[in-house]
C-alpha cells in the first residue's frame, strides 16, 4: 500500500510532553466497530467484560541515550539493539566521525569502542571494562525519550519513573511500551474485582519504533528486529481464557506484535522466544488478538499502519480526526485509546 494513505495533519500543541497525573487519569477514546465514545482509562473496568485478558509487556526501559566525546568531536548514542554481553547496535549522531575502531569516552568512566557498521549506518559499540553493561549505562546513560519529545524539552529526574510502566522487570527495551504508563494498582485491582485477568510477556521495545517509513510503499519497509518471549504457561493460560469466550486486549502495539508472532495459523499461542520483525499492515489477518489498548500514533508511522490493520484505515482516520479536533494527547505522554474490532 501507498505510505501516504497513512498520512495526517497534527497541530504540535497536541503532542504531549509530560503525562496525566495520575496516571489513570488520561482520556481514552473508545473505538468499538465503526463507533467513537469519549471516555477516560479508569472506565475501563465498566468497559470490558469478565474473562477478558489484558495482555502487558514487562520489559524495563535502560537509560540507552548517550552523549560523549571521539577526540574534539560530540557524539550521541542511541542503544537500540543487543548484540552480546558487551555491544550494543547503537544509532549515533555523528557518525561519519567515527571510524572502526575509535574510542568514545561518554563520561563518569564509561567508554565503547566503535567495532563494526551496519548496511544503515548504525554502529556497534563495544563498552570497556568488566562492570556490566547496564550498571555502566545507569551512571552515563539517561531515558531515551522519543524523539518528538527529547526536541522540544530536556530529559530529566522525573523521566526516570514516567518513563517507565509499573510492571517493568525485564531490563532492555530503549522505548517504554507506553500503553502500559496509564496503569495504577487501583486501576489494577478494580479490573481484578470485575473479573478482567492479567497476562505479561517480553518484548524489549528498539528504538527502530521510532524510525520513519522512508519507503513510497510498505512493500518497500523492512522493520527492525527486536527480541520477545513467551512461556508456556502464560501462553496455556491465553489459550484457555480465549476458549472460554474471553477476548486478549494487548496492551500496546509491543504486545501486540508478539502474540501474533507466537500464534500458529489456527490461533494458538505457542511459547515463543527469540527476534521477530513482523510487519502488520492492512489486509493481515489476525490470529490471537482480539483488541488493543494504545496511545495515539505518528502519521505515516508502521504503528499507525498496524491499528488501521486492525479497525480499517477508514475506520482509524476518522477515530484521529476526533481525537485531533477534541483535543486529546498525542504520542509516548499522551492518551490512549482502546480498539474493539466488531465480532464476527
Amino acid at each position: 500500500m501507498r505510505v501516504d494513505l497513512f498520512d495526517f495533519d497534527l497541530p504540535p500543541d497536541r503532542i504531549a510532553l509530560r503525562p496525566a497525573r495520575p496516571r489513570d487519569a488520561a482520556r481514552m477514546l473508545l473505538v468499538e466497530g465503526g463507533q467513537l465514545a469519549d471516555r477516560h482509562v479508569l472506565d475501563l473496568p465498566e468497559i470490558l467484560e469478565p474473562g477478558d485478558v489484558l495482555v502487558f509487556n514487562d520489559t524495563r526501559v535502560i537509560p540507552a541515550q548517550l552523549e560523549g566525546r571521539r577526540g574534539e568531536a560530540r557524539v550521541g548514542a542511541t542503544l537500540h539493539k543487543r548484540e552480546g554481553l558487551r555491544e550494543w547496535w547503537a544509532f549515533v549522531r555523528n557518525a561519519k566521525r567515527v571510524r572502526d575502531g575509535d574510542v568514545i569516552e561518554f563520561g563518569e568512566g564509561v567508554k565503547a569502542s566503535a567495532v563494526d557498521r551496519d548496511e544503515e549506518g548504525a554502529v556497534l559499540l563495544h563498552f570497556h571494562g568488566e562492570e556490566p553493561v547496564e550498571l555502566l549505562l545507569e551512571r552515563a546513560g539517561q531515558m531515551p525519550l522519543p524523539p518528538y519529545i527529547a526536541g522540544k524539552r530536556s530529559t530529566d529526574d522525573a523521566d526516570r519513573s514516567d518513563y517507565q510502566t509499573m510492571f517493568a522487570r525485564e531490563a532492555g527495551a530503549v522505548a517504554a511500551p507506553t500503553a502500559a504508563l496509564h496503569f495504577t494498582d487501583r486501576l489494577i485491582a478494580a479490573l481484578g474485582e470485575r473479573g478482567v485477568m492479567q497476562e505479561t510477556l517480553t518484548l524489549h521495545v528498539g528504538a527502530g519504533t521510532f524510525l520513519p517509513v522512508k519507503a513510497e510503499d510498505t512493500s518497500g519497509h523492512r522493520m527492525h528486529s527486536e527480541w520477545g518471549r513467551t512461556d508456556r504457561e502464560p501462553a496455556d493460560r491465553l489459550n484457555a481464557a480465549r476458549g472460554a469466550g474471553g477476548r486478549l486486549i494487548a496492551v500496546g502495539t509491543t504486545s501486540l506484535r508478539l502474540i501474533e508472532s507466537a500464534a500458529d495459523e489456527v490461533g494458538s499461542i505457542r511459547p515463543f522466544e527469540g527476534e521477530t520483525a513482523i510487519f502488520i499492515t492492512p489486509g493481515y489477518r489476525f490470529k490471537a488478538v482480539d483488541g488493543l489498548m494504545t496511545n495515539f500514533h505518528l502519521p505515516k508511522s508502521t504503528l499507525f499502519m498496524l491499528v488501521s490493520a486492525l479497525m480499517g484505515l477508514d475506520v482509524m482516520k476518522s477515530a484521529y480526526a476526533h481525537a485531533i479536533e477534541q483535543g486529546y494527547r498525542f504520542y509516548s505522554y499522551g492518551d490512549s485509546s482502546l480498539l474493539l474490532p466488531r465480532r464476527p
